[in-house]
């Protein structure tokens, strides 16, 4: 391993990536990749903790997420892609720390909280789900990675993989497991299309990285702006619009949407011209990776082959992390 700063990075398997994972974390990657020591987890497993009935699911998005790293830049020559399910270092690790973290304490986690309301799981809750906290700081800390893009509905899992660290390193003659902390995108939560909160798969609010041109027209002609903004003479409103929202996420033209905002808001910009902004933005930026993203697809023995190779070079790192905590805690290394 060289010295650059380790990056773990990851999604879940369920299909294929929108534009919530663009703006959320895609992007980052592709500019990162070059300056930072880059892993990138197709998180299999944990895909089958709320799917475990439909593992075909999981199997058949593999490709397809694969497809769209490789749509967004993502450069297998500088990031290392690897699949979770073939690194049993993180299955290890997963077990030894349930041993350390109490059921109270995954249960407070609010990010699980609201998982857990959102998919109503109640008492059907799997066990899975319930500690894939844990399972997610065996990733993290298997790579000893240092820092973490996520959105900020995703900094509650980082707290609690620190207090495991923290926990661990105090079993262990010596510290083997390194903190990590997060590093946020300027729009770390898309809301989707329907204005909901979070662009969210499960929700059907998306915007695929494939979507067709006519369906982005759709979608943009439909977004809910401000409704009291009915003429364009009319002052409108910026917060909650989710138009302007969309522009500051997408648009490279700061200054000219700056510009935009400051119109609207005094009155004399309209909805349409708004809409036909961020059409033009998102036309722009999604069709070459539709179309790359479409050559990839054909051919997924050379996905999987990339995803093979990769996990092997993971293999070897995360298998050291694990031998290191396991002598440390004196247990059998053979």
């Amino acid at each position: 391993m060289n010295n650059k700063t380790i990056i773990l990075t990851g999604d879940r398997p369920t299909g294929p990536l929108h534009l919530g994972h663009f703006v959320g974390s895609l992007r980052q990657r592709v500019a990162l990749q070059r300056d930072y020591q880059q892993f990138v987890l197709v998180a299999d497993l944990q895909g089958l903790t709320d799917n475990g009935s439909n593992p075909q699911k999981i199997r058949n998005n593999i490709p397809e997420v694969l497809a769209d790293y490789l749509a967004a830049g993502i450069d297998p020559s500088l990031t290392t892609i690897c699949l979770q399910s073939a690194l049993p270092a993180l299955a290890e690790l997963t077990a030894l720390y349930m041993n350390i973290v109490t059921v109270a304490r995954v249960e407070r986690n609010p990010t699980v909280k609201n998982e857990i309301m959102q998919k109503g799981f109640a008492r059907s809750l799997p066990v899975g789900f319930l500690v894939y906290p844990i399972s997610q700081a065996a990733d993290i800390t298997a790579f000893k990675a240092n820092v973490v893009p996520v959105g900020d509905d995703q900094l509650p899992m980082l707290e609690q993989t620190n207090e495991i660290v923290h926990k661990m390193n105090s079993l262990l003659p010596t510290p083997v497991l390194q903190h990590c902390k997060a590093m946020l995108s300027e729009t770390s939560r898309l809301p989707g299309i329907d204005g909901n909160a979070k662009m969210s798969k499960s929700l059907g609010n998306t915007l695929l990285l494939s979507v067709s041109e006519e369906a982005i027209h759709r979608a943009v002609s439909a977004m809910y702006t401000d409704p009291h903004h009915l003429k364009v003479t009319d002052p409108g409103q910026i917060d909650g619009n989710i138009v302007f929202t969309y522009l500051d996420a997408f648009h490279p033209n700061k200054a000219k949407i700056a510009e935009m905002k400051a119109n609207y808001q005094q009155g004399g910009l309209g909805d349409k011209t708004c809409k036909n902004e961020l059409e033009v933005c998102l036309q722009e930026l999604i069709a070459p990776m539709r179309e790359r993203r479409a050559t990839y697809i054909q051919d997924k023995g050379m996905l999987m082959a990339l995803l093979q190779k990769g996990s092997e070079r993971a293999h070897d790192v995360t298998q050291k992390t694990v031998r290191e905590v396991k002598c440390g805690l004196g247990l059998p290394v053979f």
